[in-house]
Order: C-alpha cells, then structure tokens, then sequence
C-alpha cells in the first residue's frame, strides 16, 4: 500500500486522474438513493417559482400580469403561507403604514377581498391585528387573485400543489439553472386524501421518487421556453426555509450572526448556526356551550414542564384566545380596552400561535430544524439526487406533539412555567377542531406547514462597500440606543468605533476625518436608504429565540442568553434592496421572502406578511423585466454607487404599477420617523 502510495505521488497525470473520478462519482447518487426515471412531464415556464406562501404568490402575481408563464409549486395544495397553509391568517402590520395603506398592490388587493368575503376586514375581532380570518378563507381568495392576474395580464399559471423541488441542473460554468426536477405526490388507490397525516408523517416520502404506498409519484422537469437570450427563464427560490439556495449550493447563513460593528447585539461572539428561531405548528379552537372532555395525550408529561402564559400581564385566558380570534360571534360588539376582560361566546374561533405555547425552539446540533451545509453534507443530502428537503423530521415531529399538547393545557393545564402555582386554570368549554373542513383543513387539526420565522438568508454579492458580500444589517434598521453601557462594555473600541461610523448617517465625513468625536456623534434617525431598494416593509424586530439546551422542552430550560437584547419593538421602516435578493454564482436565479440576504437580527423584522408580499413582487416584477430587455439582476446593481440607468427604469416600473420602493418623504435629509408607529 505503502508503495502504491509513492508511485501515485510520482505521477501527478495519475493522481489529477484519481480526483476527477473522485470528482463526479461525488455526483452520483450515494447509496439508497433511487435516480429518477425518466420524467412523467415536462413542463416550460418564463418564471419557476418554488415555494407557494406569500412572498412565491407575489412573484406569481406579479409575473402573471406582466404576461408571463409561471411555474409555481408549493409542498402543501394550498397557496398563500402564513395566511392559511400555516395557519398564522392574522395580518401583523405597523400601524402608520395601515393608516396610510402604503403596501404593494396585490397585498392591498387581497385585504380588500378579505372585506369583501366577510363584509369587514376583521371577522374573528382579534385584537392582534386589524384582520384575522379563516385560513381556508385565505388560500381561496389568494388563489382567485392569482387566476385574475392571469387573465388580465394574459399570463399562464402553472399551479403545482403538493409539489417540492428535488434537484437542479445547474450549467457546466455554474452560473445558471438550467432545469429542475420536481416530485408531485397524490393518495395511492385505497388510501386516505392528503393531509390526513401530519408533515412529520409525509415529508420524507415526498421527496422520494419511488411510488410508496402512502403516495403515487409525478416526476416533472421544469425547464425554459426555447428562446435565444441572456437567460431564456429565472427560478426564484420564495421557499419558506432556502431550500433551492442549500440544493445550489450558494453562499448563505444560517442562524446567529458573530457580533460585529453591523450586528453589535448580537448574542455570540462567534455565531451559531443551530439557534434559528421558533416555529410554530398553529391550530384552531372553538368555544362551545357546555365543557368537553378532553383526553391526555400520551406525551403530555414530556411538554408540559414549558407551558406558560409568560408574563403576569398576559396571565389570561380571554386575553390568549381572543389574541388572534379568527372568527367572532359578536364582531360588531364593543369591546373592553382590557383584553383580559373580552367576552368568549360559544361559537367563537382562535387560532393559537403563542410563544411559550406552541412554539418550538430547539438550538442546538441535536435537535435543530433547518440544518446547516455541514449537516447537510454529512446526511449526504448534497449529493446529486438525495435532497430531502433539508430539515430534520423529528423536530417537526416534536413540534407537532407539543402544539397538541399546548392545546391541552390550555383547557386542562393547571401549570405554569414561568409564573408558579394558582395562575393557571382549566377552561373546558372548548374543542380542538380537526377535520377536513375545519379551519386548517387537515384531519389532524394542527397547520399544513409550521410558520416559520427563519430560513437559510443568502449572501448577497461583493461589492465596493461590502467586498465580503451584501447583507442588511441590525443597524441598517433598529431604534436602539447604542450609547448605553453594554455595547461599551461588549465591543471592542474599534468596533464600537465602526458601529457608530455606521450609524453617522450625513456626519460620515467628520467622524472618518475626526471632526466629530463618537461621543458627539448624533446618530440617524431613520433606516439606511438603499439606492436598489425593490420594497418595502415595517415591522418590530421581533424575536422567538431559541432554547438554550437540547432538548428544548426540557425542564427548567431557558431561552438563549441575549438573544431577545436584539429586539426593538420601533425598528424604522424599511427598504429591501435587489442586492439583498440576488445570490452569489447564480446569475438567473432571485430570492424572495425570508431567505433574502438579511442577518440574522434584521430578519426578525424581515418576515411578516406584507414584507413577504413586497420582496416577491420585487422579485416578479424583476423578472420579468429583465426577460424583457435582455439583462440579467446583477447587471442592474453591478456598479453601484454609481448610476445605473436600468435600474432606474425597474425602480420606476414598480413605483408606477403599485409596488413602492420607498415611503413618503424617503430622503437623507429627512431623519424625523418619529411618528412611524
């Protein structure tokens, strides 16, 4: 062996032999991975879109009214995300952006539907938002929308429900995606309807290609038109966790940022890519006339040790069913100011998606949802062939049991984690709804997909004021005040220095040339103004942090230490800019939604629905445009901070179709956003 080793040492023609089998035998299918048989279908649009929530809807939209085919598939059969396959259909919105109704136009145009359906904007009267609604309610009025852009921009809307991509061929430069195998599965003959079973249950089988006898399975490649241009097709990845940026393999983050002069209260030093945040399986409860018997799960004991109202201010069951009330007996009732007062009647509907309820927040190696790309590589799901949707089934799974369980203690419960003894009291008078026709529309009762609050975030492209790759930072949006003590004592003094440098808005010039001090410096009171802004958003950097221990449900656990010091309930609005949506190495692929190029902290105000909404009309509307005059995103922002004309011009269409880029009175000069609420 010995010998064999020195011979191939003395023959480098032989040993750049052995690399290059090495090399692609990397990308066969490793063992236990069937390769695909020849396709079922092959199917051509101008925009594949992956991922039908809110932000893959937008791009949809958007596309469709420009006159293009779009491709959209969707791992449940229901569009629209947040606002029904995950149950969370309680709009979070910022109350002087609602006042002025300053959101993109098919945003507006599915609240409007939302009146019109229900004859008011709020028919559960929650007090969270001003609109909470049926979930089933929210696929079926998205979905009406989607079909009316296709008519009236003559586009062509390729709709594939219960549908996941399991593999990109991605061109020999590896620059572009040049098709993508999917995976549709339908009930096998003699078997229940879909969604009878719980994601846990189903989500390996769906990205198998063998038939099971759970599923018969459809293979389809996508692929572009026959056209002679730059690129003849965009993919745009509006998937809730970054699965096709992890499948193409592009630079991306995942978790915890390290503490740095742009993400200064960050709770590592290092980073963590296993703390994401929270996700939540929602459900749906009713309240009924008489008190129903309610059966102890069998796992109960093992989450119950977490449960709890949180805070001696929230310690109220009124007050947790009527937070996201998503149907009302009563809506035009004049309610208490007190929500802890607010009346229940029988027949009233909540949708429960609380914190130290259903939440689940593992955070470590050992329990995490989204794996990282080395957990990835070694479950050898980047081999060629073996994606399997890059999460760990057996968090979902917990995650299942414990939102069950929190139904349980809401109406069972008599602890509390957080608060002690003699808080908590059984409320009996109600029932968990399940069934097909229920709510969530699933047998089980709990949400199709859980909400999630955080995905892979990419790693927007080097750049002359950013030469390690764009993100939009803490900085770029928070409120907070960086003079207290803390980040004095946490920073060292030149990145304290730094962090103030970039937060000098209009005094960069003087503190660079040291004609103001740090301790002089006033800060800006607004967020950076991008000049690529695509969209807009506005809403609290809000944080369900992840649990210090494995497992997360364990007794006595806490959240990780400093993860919610990040969270500002006053963040500034804020722009998204197309740097933050183009990935590195792939030139005709965007992202939309929550995987945009945000840290860590920034995404907890980057993920709420109308944010969504406005990055993948952005991404739609860019597009589109770019098909059209033959060029691809990163030529659009390639020499900023200089001026790019074309660029202009896509601003100046989305502005003028209804997609702001900025809010009123956006300018350096204007540092007075006080009033924002």
């Amino acid at each position: 062996m010995m010998k064999l080793s020195r011979r191939i040492s003395k023959n480098k023609s032989l040993t750049s032999l052995i690399l290059a089998l090495t090399w692609l035998i990397s990308l066969l299918p490793s063992a236990g991975a069937t390769p695909p048989r020849t396709p079922d279908k092959n199917e051509s649009c101008d925009i594949l879109v992956a991922g039908g929530g809110l932000a893959g809807a937008a791009t949809a939209y958007e596309g469709l009214l420009a006159g293009k085919t779009v491709c959209l598939t969707e791992i449940t059969d229901w569009v629209g995300g947040q606002i029904s396959a995950q149950g969370t259909s309680a709009l979070d919105e910022r109350r002087t952006q609602r006042s002025l109704l300053f959101y993109p136009r098919g945003y507006l145009e599915f609240r409007k539907q939302i009146e019109e359906k229900y004859g008011r904007l709020n028919p559960g009267a929650c007090w969270v938002s001003e609109s909470c609604f049926m979930p089933y309610d929210g696929h079926k009025l998205l979905f009406d929308i989607l079909k009316d852009a296709e008519d009236r921009g003559n586009g062509n809307l390729k709709w594939y429900p219960n549908t996941v991509i399991k593999d990109l061929q991605i061109s020999s430069d590896g620059k572009q995606i040049n098709s993508a195998i999917a995976i549709q599965h339908k009930p096998a003959a003699g078997t229940p309807p879909i969604n009878t079973e719980p994601l846990s249950q189903t989500i390996e089988d769906a990205y198998r290609y063998e038939n099971s006898r759970r599923f018969d399975k459809n293979i389809i490649r996508f692929s572009p038109p026959n056209r002679q241009a730059k690129t003849p097709w965009y993919v745009v990845d509006a998937t809730e966790t970054g699965e096709l940026i992890a499948l193409a393999d592009v630079p991306y983050k995942l978790g915890i940022d390290p503490r740095s002069a742009a993400e200064p209260t960050s709770s590592s030093t290092t980073g963590d890519p296993y703390c994401t945040q929270g996700f939540t399986y929602t459900f749906a409860m009713q309240a009924t006339e008489e008190p129903q018997t309610h059966k102890l799960p069998s796992f109960y004991d093992q989450y119950a040790p977490y449960y709890s109202y949180e805070l001696q201010r929230l310690a109220s069951f009124p007050l947790v069913f009527s937070y996201r009330q998503i149907w009302s007996m009563n809506p035009d009732e004049k309610r208490p100011a007190d929500p802890k007062q607010y009346p229940i009647y029988p027949g009233d509907i909540s949708m429960q998606n609380w914190t130290w309820g259903n939440d689940y927040r593992p955070g470590t190696s050992k329990d995490n949802l989204i794996f990282s790309r080395e957990q990835l590589q070694e479950t050898g799901q980047l081999n060629r062939g073996n994606w399997m949707g890059g999460l760990r089934t057996e968090a979902l799974r917990k995650g299942e049991e414990k939102a069950i369980g929190y139904f349980y203690w809401l109406v069972a419960g008599t602890t509390d984690s957080q608060l002690g003894n003699n808080v908590k009291k059984p409320y009996p008078n109600n029932r968990y709804l399940s069934g097909f026709d229920s709510p969530m529309g699933t047998a089980h009762g709990l949400s199709k997909y859980p909400y999630m609050r955080e995905g892979r975030r990419i790693i927007g492209r080097p750049g002359i004021s950013n030469p390690e790759g764009f993100m939009v930072s803490e900085i770029d949006i928070t409120r907070k005040d960086f003079r207290q003590e803390w980040y004095r004592s946490n920073l060292d003094p030149e990145m304290y220095r730094d962090l103030w440098v970039g937060m000098a808005g209009l005094q960069i010039p003087a503190i660079i040339t040291g004609l103001v001090s740090v301790d002089d410096l006033k800060p800006r009171t607004r967020a950076t103004i991008f000049p690529d802004s695509v969209g807009i958003g506005h809403y609290a950097i809000d944080f369900h942090p992840c649990m210090q221990n494995y497992p997360a449900e364990a007794p006595g656990n806490k959240e990780r230490e400093g993860e919610r010091r990040g969270a500002d309930p006053n963040a500034y609005p804020f722009q998204i800019p197309l740097r933050a949506m183009i990935p590195q190495k792939i030139d005709n692929m965007l992202v939309a939604g929550k995987s945009i190029a945000t840290s860590h902290i920034a995404a907890a105000a980057y993920r709420i629905h109308s944010f969504e909404w406005s990055s993948g009309a952005a991404a739609g509307v860019t597009a589109a445009f770019a098909l059209e005059n033959n060029v691809m995103p990163y030529q659009l922002v390639d020499e900023l901070p200089f001026k790019e004309s074309q660029l202009e011009a896509l601003q100046k269409r989305l502005d003028a179709s209804g997609n702001p880029t900025a809010f009123p009175n956006t300018s350096i000069f204007n540092e007075d956003w006080k009033t924002w609420q």
